[in-house]
């Protein structure tokens, strides 16, 4: 499961969480390449940190599915293919419509109140600011399907969530995508939501998924043609 570190306010975060965190990000805004190898002295470089430290946090992301394990060699960051998006976004259509049914039908004022303002605050925030509106982007998304009272299924979602990520910053090197109005998609799946259209709502998510499957596919054609 997608390891969440989640930490009381006054505390500082330890070591192994902050190279947790920092290498996590660079893998999955591809800062890490796919199959890159993850050299300990060069991360230490990096991030300005010990050995021990950066280990630990590669064994926590060896569990989020991020990092592989090479016996006797260390680690490298997981490969991304086309069959795995493939699966990663057969299983978020399946999970998420089950959860997003789910939450629609459980939704009160209190869950509608934090749907909305996760929006509004993910929409004002520019997208240069990666890792702000990565925060709030998977706030929205997670906002939606928190009315699902099935911790399980919440727990998949998220990880699967973490995993798709990578792929959305691939599919966004495909030619046309930036002409690719998300903002609407996402203002378009609340505002199903809130009014509680459950079909429309599910068919809206399920489309914005595969949307980025099909510039997905677009980058991976380009690659094997080079």
């Amino acid at each position: 499961m997608a390891i969440q570190m989640q930490m009381d306010a006054s505390q500082e975060p330890s070591s192994t969480q902050r190279a947790y965190l920092a290498i996590r990000r660079m893998i999955l805004v591809g800062e890490l390449a796919p199959g890159e190898k993850l050299k300990i002295e060069k991360l230490r470089q990096i991030l300005d940190m010990g050995g021990s430290p950066i280990r630990e946090a590669l064994t926590l992301l060896v569990s989020d599915l991020l990092v592989e394990r090479l016996d006797q060699r260390g680690f490298r960051t997981s490969d991304v293919s086309p069959s795995n998006f493939a699966e990663i976004l057969n299983l978020r259509c399946h999970l998420e419509e089950m959860a997003l049914r789910e939450s629609l039908a459980n939704a009160d004022h209190a869950w509608e109140d934090r749907l909305v303002i996760s929006h509004h605050r993910m929409m004002r925030e520019p997208r240069a600011n990666v890792e702000r509106f990565e925060e709030l982007h998977k706030a929205f998304h997670m906002n939606l399907l928190n009315g699902c009272h099935s911790p399980v299924l919440l727990k998949f979602c998220n990880q699967l969530y973490d995993l798709n990520i990578r792929y959305r910053y691939l599919a966004g090197q495909a030619l046309n995508y930036s002409a690719r109005d998300i903002g609407r998609e996402h203002s378009d799946i609340m505002n199903a939501a809130v009014d509680r259209n459950t079909d429309l709502a599910c068919k809206l998510l399920l489309d914005h998924y595969r949307n980025t499957g099909a510039f997905l596919e677009k980058h991976f054609s380009v690659e094997a043609a080079e």
